[in-house]
């Protein structure tokens, strides 16, 4: 080791940016403000807007055309009038914002934005929204809610501030607030038995006590806190704490199971640290201080199970969760509510340094049947414990050892290992460890230090003093410890120490490795499971028996429904007119699209190397006759000859084909209907470069297709790309049957509205980008089939969507008011002749812990966006969130009851014994099974005065899984959430010009929905718009493109 004196300020390291394309082209302006078009057929279409100190701006989210001040803000057809495009009857009396309509805003606590002039440019513009902060964990499934204070009267004093320019509220109880009780158990359907993974727990009848634990001096390692509290009990617990055995949270909370024979008491703990070899090295003394605190009450957690009870005694159910994980806690590595060990599972190699560790998650719940353990297997990458320096090679690759290391390889090497924890080799059993800060700018040859006067090279001091000569002295060395003070030590003699997850991105190939390890059909993973709990033995764990909590080792059998698939609408021209799709899955054969689209003005360009041209025509021939037999109106001759590009000219050939194109068709007054790309395999950032110049610069639709897939010219395949290319120029490829009868409950008996929201997140490690908010919204009725989609950038991991509503003062127009919700309201209306009776909306992504504010804030927006369409227009709002990353996996009971991979059935749904005690939610697993065991969407609805049955709900949400139009299979989550996923993800691609390893979404690639590494918890905010810095906007989409479903 070498510790460098520092006699003048650090030396800057390379960039550390672990993303250079997000710092560039984000928000460009495109040309000069245009006058709008009428979007709705009245004067104002919302507003557009220039800068704002916010980060609240959208893509294109929120009304655009000119805004007239706020006594004048409604379209024409949202005036109150007679027929069907009056105001929807109002339900017990809510008029505009009565007793139960909206959300507070403008009440104690709120705070006003100044007004803003706000020219009138092409970029949307954010109202100054702000909610006082709220941290939140997403990663949890099982912690308990955000607690807002006076939630019930926010909820029964809903009310609209027509001038206020902000909406800020501070949850802090929950007391008295109520999500919409269970309207009874769904009865359509099959009825059968599946195994869920959860595992009954009794109720412990024991009285439970917490105490305030003070660690003096205060550390902030769990493991530290958790060594400390070890060696007081192994000590005091006969003597002193009355023979209790404490589970300890490993921060500041300790509980019992009785009191302790104190109140508040003092100890002096010394901790021994050692060396792997066994040699002492120094001790440290910690004052720890144990204060009674509270009493956990039990009974309480019993009402509220039986359903007597509204609130989730959160208190008493972290007690249990804390017990039940302080064994694991010692055995194995923690990571957010998993375990993970090399003794659980073989490692897997991931590559470049990385390896997966096999786990498993575990979390208490409270359902139907009780208490339930839900365990569920899982894997996460592990950075293997290599020597640093074959650590690099594998990284980078073996050929590089020898050599210096190049810019790029550097900036590679610091970002890999910046946090991660070392131990030195070259001292014998002295294994000291050390966390790596950085990278020295210079060779190990050339770093020199002043030892005792006298200076020396790192070289020299490492032989003289360890006998150790360095062999890559052209490398950097490592830099540990402090910034300003800081340690030298050369990579040979580092090894990486066991047991760091590796948090960061992972690159294509490490999530395909991943996957792989992780996929496991049905039955294996039930095994597994089965495996894992008998190997926890929870009969025997010493912290369960001390508390009295008793898991069984048997899976819950759960009573089951399997909800039939819906009749789907084909053309009558046709040979088959109506299809019944056989266990998820149906084709296209003999069928042509309900709607076929018509491209008349086509070209193709071809950026792959390896595609001759006669290839790339013949492949463009099969395509346009396959959307032509598949029902659409497609003309077989483009109208500009195919030509081959190179992908590092992108921007410069399809501008140049682009105005090719419009000299031709502009004088005849055409438009360009779709270009189609051929893209090599691996494109890198290519994708995301040409959908960003096509969609916000361009204004034309593409369809991209991968090289493997122009060769196959498989017809399969070329019925699946006939099917997006249809939607993305306008068309319908299939509609429920009951839509078109108008036999859908609660949405075919009025004009109804189907919103799909998500917000997409920065991969883990990219600490700055902004989070992408996408909402999408149906334009047809009754056939619900069709989505215009809105984006929109905000600030970093905020989970609240900020531009659902916006308003604003102008200095010529007044209030000016708009907003995702409001665009795609008006929206609607142009669509369909018609303005919104209904309101149903699927909010993706969100976790229970915030699902509080989740609907404060947004079912005010979307009440907020009605009211300034017309002063009493408040359709009745169903809101139902919609999650895919919890652990609740069902198995079959009776094998022959499944599907070709093993899993369930698609339409099985559950309702019962394993769902919430009181609560409207269920799983649905509507899709069927490929690979691995399916996992089912939970459904739980916070809002709901549309008055939905069970059966309902539960029918809707899983025949709309059969609408999704990029193929011929059900989804496993609603379409509309789905598309709200797909447009997010798309929009990143405008903002990341130069996106790295995020793969191509080119035609035939599967888009995952996590984002990142598996088993990962990362923390999302719900704290308001506005409390973080500005946010540049994404370039606005063409007017053209986002008519249609461009993201698909």
């Amino acid at each position: 080791m070498v510790r460098k004196r520092r006699t003048e300020p650090p030396t800057g390291g390379e960039g550390s940016s672990s993303n250079p394309q997000e710092s560039s082209g984000v928000g460009r302006g495109r040309g000069a403000p245009q006058q709008p078009q009428q979007f709705g057929g009245g004067p104002h279409q919302g507003g557009r807007g220039g800068r704002v100190p916010q980060a609240q701006r959208g893509g294109y989210g929120g009304g655009r055309g000119r805004s007239i001040p706020q006594q004048q803000y409604a379209p024409s057809e949202y005036q109150p009038r007679g027929g069907r495009g009056g105001a929807p009857p109002q339900h017990g009396g809510r008029g505009g914002y009565g007793a139960r309509g909206g959300m507070v805003s403008g009440r104690k606590g709120l705070q006003g934005a100044s007004p803003r002039t706000v020219p009138d440019l092409h970029q949307a513009i954010p109202a100054g929204l702000s909610i006082q902060p709220v941290p939140s964990e997403a990663g949890s499934s099982s912690s308990g809610p955000a607690e807002p204070s006076e939630v019930a009267q926010q909820l029964s004093q809903l009310s609209v501030q027509e001038g206020s320019t902000s909406l800020a509220i501070q949850p802090a109880s929950t007391k008295g607030m109520k999500f919409p009780p269970r309207p009874g158990r769904g009865s359509i359907g099959t009825w059968c038995i599946v195994k869920a993974n959860h595992f009954f727990a009794e109720l412990p009848n024991k009285d439970l006590h917490q105490y305030d634990v003070s660690i003096t001096p205060e550390v902030s390692s769990r493991l530290v806190n958790r060594q400390v509290m070890k060696k007081l009990v192994d000590t005091y617990r006969e003597s002193h704490l009355g023979k209790r055995l404490p589970a300890y949270d490993g921060r500041k909370s300790l509980y019992t199971a009785g009191p302790l024979p104190f109140l508040s008491s003092d100890f002096r703990i010394t901790l021994s640290d050692e060396d792997e070899g066994g040699n002492q090295r120094r001790e440290r003394e910690f004052k720890v201080v144990i204060k009674l605190a509270a009493r956990a009450d039990l009974h309480h957690l019993g009402m509220f199970l039986q359903g007597r009870q509204a609130e989730a005694p959160q208190d008493a159910l972290q007690v249990l969760d804390i017990v039940l994980r302080e064994l694991p806690n010692s055995r194995y590595c923690p990571v957010g509510r998993s375990f993970y060990s090399p003794d659980l599972g073989r490692r897997q190699s991931l590559g470049e340094g990385l390896e997966s560790w096999r786990g498993f998650y575990q979390s208490i719940r409270p359902t139907q049947m009780g208490l339930s353990l839900n365990i569920d297997m899982s894997s996460t990458a592990f950075i293997e414990p290599l020597p640093v320096i074959e650590f690099v090679a594998r990284l980078l690759n073996p050929d590089v050892i020898g050599r210096p290391l190049s810019d790029s390889n550097r900036v590679k090497i610091k970002k890999a290992l910046r946090g991660v924890k070392v131990e030195v080799t070259h001292r014998g059993n002295m294994r000291r460890k050390y966390r790596i800060s950085g990278l020295t700018p210079q060779a190990t040859r050339e770093l020199r230090f002043d030892d005792r006067g006298t200076m020396k090279s790192v070289v020299e001091y490492f032989y003289k003093t360890y006998r150790f000569v360095i062999q890559h002295t052209q490398w950097p060395c490592l830099q540990v410890g402090n910034q300003n003070r800081p340690n030298y030590l050369p990579m040979e003699v580092c090894k990486i120490v066991e047991g760091q997850r590796y948090s960061k991105r992972l690159n294509k190939r490490q999530i395909t490795a991943l996957l792989t390890v992780t996929c496991q059909r049905p039955h294996e993973r039930e095994q597994d499971i089965l495996r894992t709990v008998r190997h926890n033995a929870y009969g025997e764990d010493p912290y369960a028996k001390e508390f009295d909590i008793k898991i069984s080792e048997k899976l819950a059998q759960v009573e089951a429904r399997i909800l039939p698939a819906p009749w789907l609408k084909y053309h009558d021209s046709g040979r088959i007119k109506d299809c019944l799709p056989e266990v998820g899955c149906w084709n296209m054969m003999n069928k042509k699209m309900v709607n076929g689209g018509t491209v008349n003005n086509w070209f193709c360009i071809n950026f792959s190397r390896n595609v001759p041209d006669p290839v790339a025509s013949d492949f463009c021939n099969e395509l346009a006759h396959m959307c032509y037999i598949s029902g659409m109106a497609f003309n077989r001759d483009a109208i500009l000859p195919p030509i081959s590009a190179r992908p590092d000219q992108v921007e410069k050939v399809l501008k140049a084909r682009y105005h090719e194109a419009m000299t031709k068709l502009q004088p005849k007054g055409k438009d360009i209907d779709l270009l189609i790309v051929i893209l090599p395999d691996d494109n890198g950032s290519l994708y995301g470069d040409l959908k960003r110049i096509c969609e916000t610069d361009l204004g034309i639709v593409s369809q991209c297709c991968l090289s493997k897939h122009v060769f196959k010219k498989s017809r399969h395949y070329l019925a699946n790309v006939a099917l997006k290319i249809n939607v993305k120029v306008g068309g319908r490829n299939t509609v429920l049957v009951d839509a078109l009868s108008r036999r859908i409950p609660q949405v075919s008996d009025r004009p109804t509205i189907i919103f799909g929201a998500d917000v997409t997140h920065p991969h883990p490690g990219e600490d700055t980008s902004p989070s992408i908010a996408a909402v999408v919204a149906s334009q047809d009725w009754p056939e619900v089939t069709k989505y215009a989609g809105l984006v929109s950038a905000q600030a970093h991991r905020q989970e609240l969507i900020q531009d659902l509503f916006k308003i604003w003062q102008d200095p010529v127009r007044g209030t000016v008011t708009g907003g995702m919700i409001k665009e795609l309201l008006i929206s609607f209306r142009r669509s369909t002749g018609q303005k919104p009776q209904r309101i149903i909306f699927y909010r993706d992504g969100v976790s229970e812990g915030q699902f509080y504010q989740v609907l404060l804030y947004e079912l005010d927006a979307i009440r907020k966006a009605c009211a300034s369409l017309e002063p009493d227009y408040q359709p009745p709002v169903t809101f139902v969130v919609v999650q895919k990353r919890h652990h609740t996996r069902l198995f079959a009971s009776n094998h022959k009851a499944v599907d070709g991979s093993g899993n369930i059935l698609p339409g099985t749904v559950v309702d019962s014994k394993i769902c919430h005690p009181t609560e409207f939610d269920f799983y649905l697993c509507s899709h069927a099974g490929i690979k691995g065991t399916s996992r089912p969407a939970h459904y739980h609805v916070l809002w709901d005065e549309n008055k939905f049955t069970a059966d309902g709900l539960q029918s809707l949400t899983n025949n709309l899984c059969y609408t999704y139009a990029r193929c011929t299979r059900s989804v496993s989550i609603v379409p509309p959430a789905y598309y709200a996923h797909l447009a997010a993800f798309r929009a990143r691609f405008y903002m990341e010009l130069e996106t790295s390893d995020s793969g191509s979404m080119a035609s035939g690639a599967a888009v995952g929905r996590g984002g990142g590494a598996a088993g990962a918890s990362i923390s999302r905010s719900t704290r308001a718009p506005g409390a973080s810095a500005t946010v540049r906007p994404l370039p606005a989409l063409k007017e053209n493109v986002k008519r249609v479903m461009f993201y698909c």
